[in-house]
């Protein structure tokens, strides 16, 4: 369940049931216990609740027993296609994971945008042109722009307020889009055409996205 809202939203028990494969009464029981521990917070709407992480710091240490723990058994063809989603692009909390999450942090650093854990002054403006809010993520409580270790790629992506910005233009833009397995997000056409602009030419991932 906990692995389920990493994508960053709300869910209804229902659906966090149906992906943990377990029945609707022994959601709820987690659920209840996951409340308790404040991992997780609820909002109601109606006759139904949803739920989502507490916050990012919950999402971090999810993130770190992930690369601890291994990737989990693949044991169907099902299982299989999820599993290229989620490593070709995907939500961790509310920044860019899996493989085009990897390939955004290089550009910035191989254009000279990053360095040392920070943007210079050339990424600023160019993420600024691109419509990111690059002193609001600076003025945040959570880290700026820390590099994230990618439990499937085993390369840092980044991740903090800068990295939750940038993601959430490239969500709004069209960019990126939500995809079918959650968390899962899809380069668009759009969204190559302009990151590769971006970068000077070159594209945000070596492949053709899965979709």
């Amino acid at each position: 369940m906990l692995t389920a809202l990493l994508g960053g939203r709300a869910l209804a028990a229902g659906e966090l049931a149906r992906v943990s494969g377990v029945s609707a009464a022994t959601a709820s029981a987690h659920l209840a216990r996951l409340l308790d521990g404040r991992l997780v917070d609820v909002e109601r709407q109606g006759r139904h609740r949803y739920y989502r992480l507490a916050g990012h710091e919950v999402a971090e240490v999810l993130e770190a027993l992930a690369r601890i723990s291994g990737r989990p058994p693949v044991r169907s063809l099902r299982q299989s296609r999820q599993a290229r989603l989620l490593e070709e692009a995907r939500t961790c909390y509310d920044h860019l994971a899996g493989r085009a999450g990897v390939a955004l942090l290089d550009r910035l650093k191989e254009g000279g945008y990053y360095a040392a854990h920070d943007l210079t002054d050339a990424g600023e403006r160019l993420l600024s042109g691109l419509g990111v809010d690059v002193t609001g993520a600076r003025g945040s409580r959570r880290r700026f722009a820390p590099e994230c270790l990618d439990w499937t790629e085993r390369r840092a992506h980044l991740g903090g307020a800068l990295g939750a910005a940038i993601t959430g233009v490239l969500l709004e833009r069209g960019w990126l889009r939500r995809g079918a397995v959650p968390r899962s997000v899809v380069l668009t056409d759009e969204g190559g055409r302009g990151l590769s602009a971006l970068f000077a030419g070159k594209e945000l991932t070596s492949g053709t996205p899965v979709t």
